[in-house]
């Protein structure tokens, strides 16, 4: 696993756990966009829209890296939750932040 996906699932974890997502979300750019597949929620285009998701709709679970496949500024990267389900954020990096996230969900 990448530095920069071992630091964005340590902030994702430990904002669950603080209920606190101050230092997650500056893993960010100022424009980045967040979508997910197959679930009727956003897309969020901006740090400020993703913000106001999480605000909104915090997760409650947190997540274990499977793997990361890297190949230059894009990720895919297999996860779990840590209560059960996995999935693949697909993940691409500007200036050491995340720009696009987008997460999908496997069918349990």
């Amino acid at each position: 696993m990448g530095d920069r996906v071992a630091d964005h699932f340590t902030r994702f974890n430990a904002a669950v756990q603080r209920k606190d997502w101050t230092d997650f979300l500056a893993t960010f750019t100022p424009d980045a966009v967040m979508s997910f597949e197959g679930i009727p929620v956003g897309p969020f285009a901006g740090r400020d829209a993703i913000a106001a998701a999480y605000a909104e709709q915090p997760p409650d679970d947190t997540m274990t890296c499977l793997s990361d496949d890297r190949n230059g500024d894009d990720d895919v990267v297999r996860f779990t939750w840590d209560t059960g389900g996995s999935g693949t954020l697909r993940m691409t990096w500007r200036d050491g932040k995340v720009a696009i996230l987008s997460i999908a969900f496997d069918p349990r």
